[in-house]
């Protein structure tokens, strides 16, 4: 069944934003102490047995200066510098096996894919720990960690290796700098929001974002309309520490989504499922309006939290033909 607004309201939707006073001031320091470590990205050569496609196995410094892998695939042997899609990866899925992202190198550009600290647990395996884990209580999964600290909030962590990835990205030389987009579906999908924003402060620019399904967009509003996870585990967080709901709100600011779509001026497409339980739609439709570049959202009435699937890569391999060539 449908769970949210009407279509009609949907498209009208524009809530305010609970924004810090300092919201700039914070992430210009994030990513200045960020840059303080050196990228040290390397590409080592990896034998996935793919005759078509070359792999490297990436490292480079995210956050604090911890190691965070990665994938970097493109056609074999290419001549001169290719497009590139940066992708970022849905809640507890980790980067997985060069094999499992065959659609932009088959189609003619590279791929770089940003394996996710701390997660690669819950249905695709990865490589890169979280060696900063938080303090203060929390619930399982990473939602809620160090969550009572913005300094301290796991997310704080994951969006700046989401800007650092890029930087990596464009540190090839297989790729052109001046033609990088960013994807993601879910969590991937409010990475991919992040970068928009964030990436072009420090010089990343950025072509085109792809954001399906994007979580972590209207948290508040996603907390009071629905259980499922991961936000069920904010609810059942503030739920036992009842004196603290208010501070836990506060932190989370910070990395909503819909203050990142306020800053970001890439041309984006962004998918929605009416249907969906984990990113509700009027989650999504605010992030989406409050979307401050050329932006169009591909609307799927009868999906949940899958969004459009295979038509939804078609739609993002047509966009990439008409913007890359």
């Amino acid at each position: 069944m449908f769970v949210d607004l009407p279509l009609d309201q949907l498209r009208a939707y524009l809530p305010e934003r609970g924004e810090p006073e300092d919201f700039d001031d914070f992430w210009e320091r994030t990513l200045s102490e960020s840059r303080a470590h050196d990228l040290a990205a390397t590409f080592t050569p990896y034998d996935a047995h793919l005759a078509r496609v070359d792999v490297y196995d990436v490292t480079f410094a995210g956050f604090g200066g911890h190691p965070i892998k990665g994938w970097l695939l493109t056609p074999a042997s290419p001549e001169g510098p290719l497009p590139c899609v940066v992708e970022f990866i849905g809640y507890n899925g980790g980067r997985g096996l060069p094999h499992d992202w065959l659609l932009w190198p088959s189609a003619g550009y590279a791929a770089f894919v940003m394996d996710t600290r701390g997660q690669g647990g819950g249905w695709r395996q990865g490589d890169t720990p979280d060696p900063a884990p938080g303090t203060g209580p929390e619930t399982a999964g990473k939602l809620t960690r160090g969550v009572l600290d913005r300094d301290d909030y796991y997310y704080r962590r994951l969006y700046t290796d989401v800007v650092r990835a890029v930087e990596a990205a464009r540190a090839h030389p297989a790729v052109d700098a001046e033609r990088i987009a960013v994807a993601g579906g879910s969590q991937g999908g409010g990475m991919a929001l992040a970068a928009a924003a964030l990436a072009p402060r420090i010089g990343a620019d950025i072509s085109y974002a792809f954001v399906d399904v994007p979580f972590m967009c209207h948290i508040r509003r996603a907390v009071e309309i629905t259980d499922a996870l991961p936000y069920g585990e904010l609810s059942r967080f503030c739920a036992v520490n009842r004196d603290r709901a208010e501070d836990v709100f506060a932190t989370l600011a910070y990395f909503d989504g819909t203050n990142f779509a306020a800053r970001a001026t890439v041309p984006a497409r962004f998918s929605v499922g009416l249907r969906d339980e984990v990113t509700p739609a009027s989650t999504v439709f605010a992030a989406y309006n409050h979307y401050a570049g050329a932006k169009d959202i591909s609307i799927w009435p009868f999906n949940g939290h899958e969004g459009g699937q295979s038509l939804q890569a078609l739609e993002h391999l047509r966009i990439a033909r008409k913007i890359f060539g």
